[in-house]
């Protein structure tokens, strides 16, 4: 019941890339971007209700009771006592969705963002969220921000906080936000190596179309057809040689 009868999906468990376990069922995650799960079927072990959806899949994480998959589409897919949320994001170890209300449910590491509690008066009429490795910020109603977990990964956006308003869109790399505001301008927090600091090209950062996030660096794309970078070089976040 807990996982320790894999026989009767044996011949499926080939070129396995990785494994994750609830408290009583496993997921693998296949070379192809499939998926193999077993199990108790509440805790995770049957995704027979999301199997056509399990395809391309990039991450998938579990936590208690049940598991989501990252595909590589943005998208995220859940199943077993998660299976009612919907707008999914993810840190490394810890989920949060936006519930119909407008607030946010978390669960997982409180370390990374699993406990929302400190903030979860905020949370209210929340529009989009986005995680890093170790935090989420969420956007309101009002266009401001409320951002909880790691501090060192944008977990703590305090020191900016005057600053985010009207903000439209919100990007993460694995250690820092950036929030894009109304008036084209961008403002970061979190890990300065990850994109958290982008002092040194903020006076470039106007009448910004969009930013674009890898994992370690930030691109803005202007009006005028130029982009700005910055972040860790090798990852994208100096482009001075091709500008």
């Amino acid at each position: 019941v807990s996982g320790g009868d894999s026989s009767h999906i044996e011949d499926q468990l080939r070129n396995v890339q990785h494994v994750e376990a609830t408290k009583a069922a496993f997921a693998a995650l296949l070379a192809t971007g499939s998926l193999v799960t077993w199990g108790h079927p509440c805790r995770g072990g049957d995704s027979s209700e999301v199997r056509d959806q399990l395809r391309s899949i990039k991450e998938v994480k579990a936590i208690h009771g049940g598991f989501a998959a990252s595909l590589v589409d943005g998208s995220s897919v859940t199943w077993g006592l998660f299976k009612t949320w919907q707008r999914i994001s993810a840190t490394r170890l810890a989920f949060a969705s936006i519930l119909p209300d407008g607030s946010v449910a978390t669960v997982g590491d409180p370390a990374a963002g699993g406990d929302s509690s400190e903030v979860v008066d905020q949370l209210k009429n929340v529009h989009q969220v986005q995680a890093t490795d170790g935090a989420f910020a969420a956007i309101l109603s009002d266009a401001s921000v409320v951002s909880w977990g790691n501090p060192s990964l944008g977990g703590n956006s305090s020191q900016v906080r005057d600053q985010l308003i009207g903000v439209q869109q919100l990007q993460a790399t694995r250690g820092a936000f950036a929030a894009q505001l109304a008036d084209g301008s961008v403002v970061t927090w979190g890990d300065p190596d990850d994109g958290g600091d982008s002092s040194h090209v903020q006076a470039q950062l106007v009448r910004v179309q969009s930013v674009m996030a890898t994992d370690h660096a930030f691109a803005a794309l202007l009006a005028d057809g130029s982009v700005v970078t910055w972040g860790d070089p090798v990852s994208g976040g100096d482009s001075s040689r091709i500008r």
